[in-house]
């Protein structure tokens, strides 16, 4: 069994690097100093140069002139972007448009896929439910209208959507009198749709989205099984691909710092206590890791396993909540009062791990829905 990345998701992950080269992530105000948002929208010149080195598309079929490639490949990338804090909507928009084409009719894919790969419309999903702690799919009601050809008709309350404010379209979920979840693609701006601002530790400005009565045509909604379950799945690894980057850029902030700190003549870094710290959260980077390349793969390749892929999905969180929380909480220790500094970016990847250590549920929701996949599924 061969491990390694294959030449086009290594291409990508090079392409990403380039990209990000150049991103500061410190280029806009301290979340710590900033009572609303840190900025009134994404980096759009950095949307703009991802779209350019087709970053965007990674996961759209060339027929919609795309690269085609897989989870693996986009998690590669997020994790590069993750490094510099890139404030963009790349792990939303890349899982909403495969969600479209792997389960969307051919005309919404004729009319979205092609132009959301060049930038031009901007998809994001939201996935955190009423309260951010119930299933998002319950959180809003779905009813078809009366009529042929009258669509449907959506009611409730999403909380915490990221990049609510600068997307096109919300994927969200909603669950139908039949106990069905469809996706809807509900346009940013639209008749019963209102926005109310929350913010994120991040500093990033998130939406609470409020649907009255809203009417979605029929091709906008994605009326097949299994459909959010996959799309949430994507979400939620590349998400654990987002705290694999900030967690292995944190590392390496903290090798840095305490390699040039002297106390006591010598370098913090030669100090055992300081060596066991950085050897352990090491150790919590390289599971993360692998748990990351698993729940990537079992989604890219469909293999079967003895559990489904919402149980590798659910390890690889639990590691990633667990492991990102561990590793800024010890940055911070390592680095003393400086990691507090305002002028410092640390405390910009705490805020930011802190996000993504709850985003899509925190480690002890996965590991409730990982015993209840093992009480399900016989191991033997």
């Amino acid at each position: 069994m061969d491990f390694t990345f294959s030449e086009e998701q290594q291409a990508a992950a090079e392409a990403a690097r380039g990209v990000f080269a150049d991103v500061a992530p410190d280029a806009v105000p301290s979340p710590a100093l900033t009572t609303g948002a840190v900025a009134d929208e994404f980096d759009r010149a950095l949307w703009a140069r991802l779209a350019d080195a087709d970053l965007l598309s990674l996961l759209v079929a060339p027929e919609y002139g795309g690269s085609g490639l897989d989870a693996v490949a986009l998690c590669l990338v997020l994790r590069e972007s993750a490094k510099v804090l890139a404030r963009v909507p790349l792990l939303e928009n890349s899982a909403a448009l495969a969600a479209v084409q792997a389960y969307g009719g051919q005309e919404l894919r004729a009319a979205l896929l092609e132009r959301a790969g060049r930038g031009e419309v901007v998809l994001t999903v939201a996935a955190s439910g009423r309260t951010g702690h119930d299933p998002a799919e319950l959180a809003v009601t779905a009813r078809q209208g009366e009529g042929e050809g009258a669509g449907w008709v959506l009611d409730g309350v999403q909380t915490a959507v990221p990049w609510a404010y600068d997307a096109d379209f919300v994927v969200v979920p909603a669950h139908t009198a039949a106990d069905r979840t469809v996706l809807a693609l509900v346009p940013r701006v639209h008749d019963g749709v209102a926005l109310g601002e929350q913010f994120s530790t991040s500093g990033e400005r998130l939406g609470e989205l409020r649907l009255d009565s809203v009417r979605i045509g029929a091709r906008d909604v994605i009326d097949v099984e299994g459909a959010w379950e996959w799309l949430r799945d994507l979400l939620t690894t590349g998400t654990c691909a987002l705290a694999l980057g900030l967690g292995e850029r944190v590392l390496r902030m903290s090798s840095e710092y305490t390699s040039k700190r002297v106390q006591f003549g010598f370098p913090v870094a030669t100090f055992q206590a300081v060596a066991v710290q950085a050897a352990d959260r090491y150790i919590d980077l390289r599971a993360m890791e692998v748990t990351l390349w698993q729940a990537a793969w079992r989604l890219s390749s469909g293999a079967r396993g003895a559990l489904p892929v919402a149980g590798d999905v659910a390890v690889a969180k639990i590691w990633a909540s667990e492991g990102v929380r561990r590793v800024v909480q010890t940055a911070q220790h390592l680095h003393g009062g400086f990691g507090a500094d305002v002028d410092y970016p640390l405390h910009r990847y705490h805020a930011w791990a802190k996000h993504l250590e709850l985003s899509l549920g925190p480690a002890a929701a996965h590991e409730e829905a990982l015993g209840d996949l093992l009480a399900a599924h016989s191991l033997a």
